[in-house]
């Protein structure tokens, strides 16, 4: 009973804050104000990054807890399905290729498993594993090429039809790696508590790292389409919000662990499409939604 009165106090509350922007050159606009719009009640156990599928139908989600990828509807953040239960162990990450095949980060089995989808239902049809160890994240690239980061082994992979084309080293517990809307990439080189950006050709360009982020175990993010960062802080319960030329403009969460409008514990995942974010609010077990406005 406490469990559904505390969601429904959430619905009733607004959760509109605002945020100045440090920069006043920044690209996105004045402020920035996030309204808490829903939350999962499908049975979910440290859930971590979140892809929502191309046609926007579905929101896969994984689980990493409970070894597969769960699929919510977006919008109700109702279940509808999962798969991967009886040959997933430790499912960290997941995206979508041009195909529509899915590429899932199959952590402790030390390699990316590839699916073909049929609606719900999705058919293990490959894995890449050359010199990866627990993978952690994984990108399935415009340019063709898929990239996987190994938490256990330290670096970054880039794979072309399966084989290695690409490596760079030297990394620590690395997480997510996402797509820039020049083609370069970032990555969360989580244990460094720094942020990278890679040219395809996994040359570092750029570093984001100290005041003002004051990363703490960031995990996965996402890029929007004007370059703007949105990563899943851990250790920081936070959500940050960085402008494609290293400006912190928002972050999201007071800092404490917390479950309501605006508190997060121990966030992993994060997913931005429009004015809609999902974020994994892992500590938590459960997917929150996010209306944002930009003035």
């Amino acid at each position: 009973m406490q469990h559904q009165h505390l969601v429904t106090t959430m619905r009733a509350i607004t959760a509109c804050l605002v945020i100045s922007f440090i920069s006043a050159g920044s690209a996105l606009a004045d402020s920035v104000r996030w309204t808490f719009e829903a939350t999962s009640k499908a049975p979910l156990s440290n859930p971590h990054d979140i892809k929502l599928s191309p046609d926007g139908s579905r929101l896969f989600v994984s689980d990493v807890g409970n070894n597969r990828v769960v699929i919510l509807d977006p919008h109700s953040l109702s279940y509808m399905a999962s798969f991967g239960a009886h040959e997933q162990n430790g499912t960290h990450d997941v995206d979508f290729d041009a195909r529509g095949r899915l590429y899932v980060a199959d952590t402790h089995n030390h390699r990316t498993a590839v699916y073909e989808l049929d609606g719900n239902k999705a058919k293990l049809i490959g894995e890449l594993s050359e010199k990866i160890r627990a993978p952690e994240g994984v990108l399935a690239h415009p340019n063709g090429r898929v990239y996987v980061t190994g938490a256990g082994s330290g670096n970054i992979v880039a794979y072309l039809s399966g084989r290695v084309v690409a490596e760079q080293d030297g990394l620590s517990a690395p997480h997510d790696v996402e797509v820039a809307p020049n083609g370069n990439i970032w990555v969360a080189d989580s244990g460094n508590n720094r942020m990278l950006l890679m040219s395809p050709d996994l040359k570092i360009l750029r570093e984001l790292s100290g005041a003002p982020y004051n990363f703490s175990g960031q995990r996965y993010l996402d890029v929007a389409p004007n370059g703007t960062l949105i990563i899943a802080d851990k250790h920081t319960h936070s959500v940050k919000l960085i402008t494609a030329n290293g400006a912190l403009v928002a972050t999201m969460g007071n800092g404490r662990a917390g479950r309501g409008p605006d508190r997060f514990r121990t966030p992993e995942g994060v997913e931005l499409v429009g004015d809609t974010l999902w974020i994994a609010d892992s500590g938590n077990d459960r997917i929150v939604r996010y209306k944002l406005t930009f003035d």
